[in-house]
């Protein structure tokens, strides 16, 4: 015996489950469609995307070689100018050199030195003056 015999349905209740069914059934449809969409399209964005940071990469490289450029363009005036400087004092300098002179600009180097620079300085037989006590030390070690 069916227990449903006295379920008492109404028409509306009938067409309120059939238009859910059909809606549910377009939606499934619709997305079925609309889905692999979105996918080709989002992989589209992100190509847009990539496209668009790979040139502003591009951009960025170019504007450091030209800077690059611009700052080795500035170097070698430097140069030149140093250049042109140290011409000028040789040609100021020539003829006025004394050795008196020489030893003022020895003195002057030696200011920039540190403290464990040695320096070798030749006297008349040509040997420097730290080798020099060495025979003295020598002689009183005997």
């Amino acid at each position: 015996m069916n227990n449903y015999q006295n379920v008492n349905v109404s028409s509306k209740t009938i067409q309120s489950i059939i238009g859910a069914v059909v809606g549910i059934v377009i939606v499934a449809v619709g997305l079925m469609f609309a889905i692999p969409w979105y996918h080709v399209w989002s992989q589209e964005m992100e190509g847009k995307a990539e496209f668009a940071k790979a040139e502003q990469n591009r951009k960025i490289k170019i504007e450091e070689a030209r800077a690059n450029l611009e700052a080795e363009k500035l170097n070698a005036q430097a140069e030149v100018e140093r250049a042109k400087g140290a011409a000028e004092a040789i040609r100021i300098e020539n003829g006025s050199i004394t050795p008196t002179y020489i030893q003022y600009l020895w003195v002057r180097q030696q200011s920039n030195l540190n403290d464990k620079t040695v320096i070798y300085v030749p006297t008349e037989t040509n040997l420097p003056l730290l080798e020099s006590t060495r025979n003295i030390t020598n002689q009183s070690g005997n």
